[in-house]
């Protein structure tokens, strides 16, 4: 065994490797010293063949993500190697082999992982003095490609991310970028990937077989050529990792820089967008302001509006009048978000189905959110704005998926799928079958006994049990002459004689095999209905943008109606004129409405420019801080602070 742990490890000499042996994943020499020390947990030692005891620690499986969670985020990578057969009916040793590597980019544990933001794996491949970018979130299957030129943009584009993990190219690494303050910025997993994830044939083949395309034009990534082979790099990584067919990926989406307002690093955390600047936390950011999401999805979505604010009119124009529809629509806005409140996070949970690490509480949680889905459709039916009805009509109510798990899946069901109990009586013969054995198989053994009885005149037959011989009749000796022919000696004992007869074989192997037969058929069953909602995945994502988009425009409006914002006019020529402007944040963080309102008008000609004069704590700051946050504010689509505005549009904010 400790052979064969060697050879798993040199497989994945980066990784440290859970290797499992029962009830624990163990590990042992350098892994076993590094885990102890990180996990705290205690270290002993293993007889392994070498003079010295191997040094050896272990955790509990069924408490595994807890401690990959710990790992991952200190930036470790973690080789699972699993028990691939049952040890009662393995001859000599157990095959084990590696399932899966979790790493910071990859890990998608529901634990380990922030609802209301997203969890990026990002490729950066520096070549002829570009880089390609490739960003994904395993957790939910969005996958996006880019390009830029300088150092200032790739750092941008970094920045709007936060990816948890950066895979690269030897290039990149030895290209001058500074990877120490990247690491300790971002709290960021770096590591440059062997040539061959890089090679330009094998990533626009990975791409290819992956999106079942003839040629990259019909992704849309004809002008991406650096940014293919971050994408290829990227998809490369996660089947090597995942060692699954991740089928929630479903599409790329190239961009590029110039769709959305450019906010560059220091401007974003000087405007405290997400997290604020010295305690790092939500509250007393824009964020905080405009979240009154119900899901984790709308959660995400708000936070990427709020990181990539828009730059073209008609798209900003759709954003306010759906919010504006919401507003004059109270009640039937106050309803959906009565019914948003249950829905869980439908992205991760189909990913998590895809992935076959779903459980029955999973589905569960999947059939509750479903219900909701054509009460919120029925609603949105009512409304006119052209966003709404988009999202109205690309809203799946997902009927026969909920029906299917509430067919199957029984209300209260374990955690584990390997215990049985979770299949609904009525959804599978066999397994109703099965189940009446067990239960009922007393009931049918007396029911035979008294048939034989009367049918042979013998008074004191019996059916009895033991572990050798399974179920027989026993015939005392004084009755031996009655015992017809189709009775089949099975025992002599001085007194007595046990036979056993074909009915009483079948109901034994009934019976007998009921209890095992169950649990592994109730197994089948809910792996067959996880597959039949994985092969739904792209109806399901789809359904689960529209109730993201959904729940964050009711949260805009939400807010807007409460802190009394207004809709901005939008021109493209340059002006900027707000009447009695307020500062989002300061505003709602002051008790009594105490701040004091101001106004601002800027222009391409005579009042391109403000000089901003006062004593220290005046308000300078908080004034054009104030004008920057109520620009992007409408540029991302949501009414602003102040009793007017006309907000010419920005392509970039300094602050």
């Amino acid at each position: 065994m400790m052979q064969h742990y060697m050879e798993t490890k040199k497989e994945y000499p980066d990784c440290i490797l859970f290797y499992r042996l029962g009830d624990f994943y163990e590990m042992f020499f350098d892994d076993a010293l590094k885990a102890s020390k990180e996990l705290e947990i205690t270290l002993t030692g293993k007889e392994c063949g070498l003079k010295e005891r191997a040094p050896m620690c272990g955790v509990p499986f069924h408490a595994v993500d807890s401690y990959l969670y710990r790992l991952v985020q200190k930036g470790y990578k973690v080789a699972i190697a699993e028990q691939m057969e049952d040890p009662k009916l393995a001859k000599g040793l157990v095959k084990r082999e590696v399932i899966r590597v979790v790493t910071p980019g990859t890990i998608t544990s529901a634990q380990a992982l922030d609802e209301t933001k997203n969890n990026y794996l990002m490729g950066i491949v520096y070549l002829d003095s570009r880089y390609g970018i490739s960003t994904a979130d395993i957790s939910t299957g969005e996958f996006l490609v880019t390009e830029v030129e300088s150092d200032r943009e790739l750092f941008d584009e970094i920045n709007k991310f936060s990816p948890s993990e950066i895979i690269c190219n030897n290039a990149f690494y030895v290209s001058g970028v500074d990877l120490d303050e990247l690491k300790n910025r971002y709290q960021v997993a770096i590591s440059a990937l062997d040539s061959h994830f890089f090679s330009d044939e094998s990533c626009k083949k990975v791409l290819k077989e992956h999106f079942k395309v003839g040629s990259l034009s019909g992704l849309g990534l004809d002008d991406y050529p650096t940014g293919v082979i971050a994408a290829g790099a990227v998809m490369e990584y996660m089947y090597e990792t995942q060692k699954s067919t991740l089928e929630h990926i479903t599409t790329i989406t190239p961009y590029s820089t110039g769709q959305y307002m450019v906010i560059d690093t220091s401007t974003r955390r000087n405007l405290e967008l997400v997290e604020t600047m010295r305690e790092k936390q939500k509250r007393g950011t824009l964020l905080w302001v405009l979240d009154k999401t119900k899901t984790a999805m709308g959660a995400r979505l708000l936070r990427n509006y709020i990181e990539q604010p828009l730059i073209h009119k008609n798209e900003i124009l759709r954003r306010q009048d759906a919010v504006e529809e919401l507003n004059m629509n109270y009640i039937s806005r106050e309803e959906i978000c009565e019914y948003l409140n249950p829905v869980y996070d439908l992205e991760r949970l189909i990913g998590r189905i895809s992935y076959k690490t779903a459980n029955p509480r999973d589905l569960l949680a999947f059939k509750t959110s479903l219900e909701m889905l054509p009460y919120i459709k029925k609603l949105l039916g009512e409304f006119q704005s052209d966003l709404l009805k988009e999202l109205e009509s690309e809203l799946d109510p997902l009927e026969d998926i909920y029906e299917l798990i509430g067919k199957a899946i029984v209300d209260d069901p374990p955690i584990t799928i390997r215990e049985g109990g979770m299949i609904r009586e009525g959804y599978d013969e066999e397994a109703d079958r099965l189940r009446h054995a067990k239960t009922e198989g007393k009931t049918w053994l007396g029911e035979l006994e008294n048939r034989e009885k009367e049918k042979t005149g013998i008074k004191n037959l019996k059916v009895k049990f033991n572990k050798v011989f399974g179920y027989y009749f026993e015939v005392t000796n004084s009755f031996k002459d009655m015992v017809p022919d189709y009775f089949v000696r099975k025992q002599t004992l001085t007194n007595a004689e046990r036979f056993t007869t074909d009915e009483l074989k079948q109901l034994e192997d009934v019976i007998m095999g009921a209890e095992e037969k169950l649990v592994s058929l109730e197994y089948d069953l809910f792996c067959q209905v996880r597959d039949s909602i994985a092969a739904q995945v792209v109806r399901i994502q789809k359904t689960a943008k529209a109730i993201a988009g959904i729940d964050v425009f009711c949260s805009l409006s939400s807010v807007a109606t409460r802190r009394n914002y207004v809709k901005p006019s939008i021109n493209e020529k340059g002006v900027i004129q707000i009447k009695n402007g307020r500062h989002p944040v300061v505003e709602q963080m002051m008790r009594d409405d105490l701040f004091v309102a101001n106004d601002t008008f800027l222009d391409n000609g005579k009042s391109r420019l403000s000089v901003i004069t006062g004593p220290n704590m005046a308000g300078k700051s908080t004034y054009m801080r104030q004008t920057a946050l109520i620009v992007l504010m409408a540029q991302l689509g949501s009414f602003v602070p102040a009793q007017e505005a006309n907000i010419g549009i920005c392509d970039r904010i300094f602050t």
